[in-house]
């Protein structure tokens, strides 16, 4: 299991909602900036009110969804601050398992009572099993999870 963004597909979704912006009625004539910092995995976004920097939000998720990436990756904590006369926020983008999240996953896993062993490395959790129903049960589990993370599952084999 892993929580990875490929980082051509946020970058097409994030240049679809730049172009949708720069398309709408209500936005016209009105400071916007959306940049992505690729190497740090961070969203800069800046609009003139809190509104219109919440607008910007929710088509950038929208927009992420039709593109295949989860709402999940965008970590919406933190608050919007004022600058100057533009409203700012900082969204990183969430890329790799952290340390708790594994352990939370790893929890999940042992507390379902399948025959799996779960396993921590680095930014990702292993999944072992003797048979391969035993993944696809944990795999279906964990669609059911509530973590707050989007998860892949990568390199199956039987």
């Amino acid at each position: 299991m892993v929580s990875k963004v490929d980082l051509q597909t946020l970058d097409n979704a994030i240049n679809t909602v730049r172009k949708e912006i720069t398309n709408r009625f209500d936005f016209k004539g009105s400071n916007v900036v959306i940049e992505l910092n690729k190497k740090d995995f961070k969203l800069e976004v800046e609009a003139e009110s809190e509104m219109k920097l919440q607008q910007i939000l929710d088509v950038l998720i929208s927009r992420s969804i039709r593109q295949g990436l989860a709402a999940e990756v965008y970590d919406l904590g933190k608050e919007a601050y004022q600058s100057g006369k533009a409203v700012k926020k900082e969204v990183p983008v969430r890329n790799g398992i952290k340390q708790e999240d594994a352990k939370k996953i790893v929890k999940l896993i042992k507390d379902s009572g399948l025959k799996v062993q779960a396993a921590i490395m680095d930014d990702m959790v292993r999944v072992t099993a003797k048979k391969i129903d035993d993944l696809q049960s944990v795999i279906q589990a964990s669609k059911g999870w509530n973590i707050g993370i989007a998860l892949q599952y990568v390199n199956m084999k039987s």
